[in-house]
């Protein structure tokens, strides 16, 4: 059965309804995900605010950083517990492309974010001699809004592509947000120039950076290695270890779910890879980032006038 786009009025998301058993545990779980992905990263901004120490380019990115991630799960997690709990698992039409917009444009942004943090601290450990010249605050102003006019690039060209679209069959996504892999499944047409399109503009916001990314750490790597001092070989393996760490979770998922084809994409697993990286990624951040981080330390006891 096809229908055009425009006579589409909404869509059922299964979400888990598959492993019911499992929808209580997951309600409870995701609820507490989600509780402290919220207290993480709303922390982590109000320390950058507060403390004037951490008015640097670093925790000016990871403020950005933290701001993305609570948006980011804002944008699918109360949808998701919403149907967990009750039997209305509908979404409009319009939801559901705002839905798969705003995560794109998030999720964009948050990549070409994550190719700023390593290029930043490149130049911290490659050039610190040099790292208030490079990282100067215009500059950094400047990246931060090339990052989220990226992501909204490349979130509009995706999006009006799948739109332009022919949809056929039941109106059900196989998923508990909309996302753009399952909406490819309800393509009647033959997509294969649609997708090739897409490939090559996923190919440029998640290969493209992770590249560098790769590139900037083996000369990062090199630089700490030279470094005599034993302390400061530490800081910077924290440092940068924490930056990649958290870029190795993101990249990692959403290579797996965005670049593999159509006909190999497994709706069930993709579920799950994006419970990874909608929610249990954006909650391990700030503990990645602040666990080791005696900055941080230092301005939270400021805060609390402890100490």
């Amino acid at each position: 059965m096809g229908w055009s786009n425009s006579s589409i009025e909404g869509f059922i998301l299964l979400g888990f309804s598959d492993w019911p058993q499992l929808e209580p545990v997951l309600f409870v779980l995701i609820s507490i995900f989600y509780s402290l992905t919220l207290l993480g990263n709303s922390t982590i901004i109000a320390l950058s605010v507060l403390d004037p120490q951490l008015h640097t380019p670093m925790y000016f990115f990871l403020c950005h950083l933290s701001f993305l991630d609570l948006c980011y799960t804002t944008s699918t997690v109360p949808q998701l517990l919403i149907n967990l709990h009750g039997p209305d698992h509908t979404i409009t039409y319009g939801g559901c492309v705002a839905q798969l917009f705003i995560f794109l444009a998030l999720a964009s942004t948050e990549c070409l974010l994550l190719l700023v943090m390593a290029f930043d601290r490149y130049a911290a450990v490659c050039r610190p001699l040099h790292y208030t010249t490079i990282m100067h605050p215009q500059l950094c102003q400047i990246l931060a809004l090339v990052t989220w006019l990226g992501g909204l690039v490349n979130s509009l060209t995706q999006t009006s592509l799948m739109m332009a679209m022919p949809l056929c069959g039941h109106p059900v996504l196989n998923h508990f947000f909309c996302e753009m892999p399952v909406f490819l499944k309800l393509a009647c047409a033959d997509t294969n120039r649609t997708e090739a399109k897409m490939f090559v503009v996923r190919t440029i916001i998640l290969v493209i950076p992770t590249a560098l990314i790769l590139g900037s750490y083996v000369h990062i790597a090199r630089a700490v290695l030279r470094v005599k001092s034993m302390s400061g070989r530490r800081k910077a393996f924290g440092t940068c270890g924490s930056h990649l760490l958290v870029v190795s979770l993101f990249y990692g998922s959403a290579i797996y779910t965005y670049l593999q084809p159509r006909s190999s994409y497994s709706e069930n697993q993709g579920k799950f890879a994006a419970l990874f990286y909608t929610i249990v990624s954006p909650m391990l951040n700030p503990l990645i980032y602040t666990l080791r981080n005696k900055d941080v330390k230092d301005a939270v006891r400021k805060v609390l006038r402890i100490g």
